[in-house]
């Protein structure tokens, strides 16, 4: 059977876009009534959180409240309501040389998973974007209160694939020690740098775009 390969997110599939995340939380820092700056500061302090932990509207009440701030109910639904549009444009804009790659994987027999450390607002809109319909299976940590790189939340993707870790290619940037994550549960790890460079101490294979993979993943597996 051609093997499984297991795909990050941001950075990886498509760009993170953090400039126009922080822009908006400052246009939202506006709606509850704090300083956008704070704001944005308190978003990436709290990242771990906002992963595992907090939706999109207790996120927004919790750090307003830190900040000074007493949004009412309908300032913190509009607030948020303005980070699940940016995740809907983020996921829209998923480059069609990558979509073009996971359908000629797919072609190939290839059984594809993700697993994102993401916050709620971008595993609600997964299943109306361009992605979703070309993985078998999605793991986002915020649905799992698990992230990247505690070994479970890989082991849960391979389970979900109905394989072993061992079995799997893993495909990331390298963001949150995810590389080393996925190596230490089995995995086949390449990292990609087609959008951002982002663990270049990692000493395994890399790849410049995931149009080499195909052509890669189709090569008989080594001893």
């Amino acid at each position: 059977m051609p093997r499984p390969v297991v795909f990050d997110l941001f950075h990886t599939l498509l760009h993170g876009a953090d400039d126009e995340r922080d822009r908006v939380v400052g246009e939202m820092a506006l709606v509850v009534g704090v300083d956008p700056a704070a704001l944005v500061a308190a978003y990436h302090a709290t990242w771990r959180d906002r992963l595992v932990r907090w939706d999109a509207e207790e996120t927004v009440r919790v750090l307003a409240g830190r900040l000074g701030g007493t949004p009412t109910g309908a300032q913190v639904a509009r607030a948020a309501d303005r980070r699940r549009a940016l995740a809907r444009r983020v996921l829209d804009r998923a480059p069609a040389t990558a979509l073009d790659v996971l359908d000629a994987l797919r072609a190939d027999g290839h059984p594809l998973a993700l697993i994102s450390n993401a916050t709620s607002e971008t595993a609600e809109a997964w299943p109306g974007g361009p992605l979703a319909r070309r993985f078998d299976v999605a793991v986002f940590s915020c649905e799992v209160a698990l992230a990247k790189p505690d070994p479970a939340i890989y082991r849960l993707a391979a389970e979900r694939l109905g394989v072993a870790p061992g079995d799997c290619v893993y495909v990331g940037d390298g963001a949150d020690g995810e590389l080393a994550g996925a190596a230490a549960v089995g995995m086949t790890v390449l990292r990609t740098t087609e959008h951002n460079d982002t663990d270049p101490g990692w000493g395994g294979p890399v790849i410049s775009g995931l149009g080499e993979l195909p052509a890669l993943l189709g090569e008989p597996a080594g001893p």
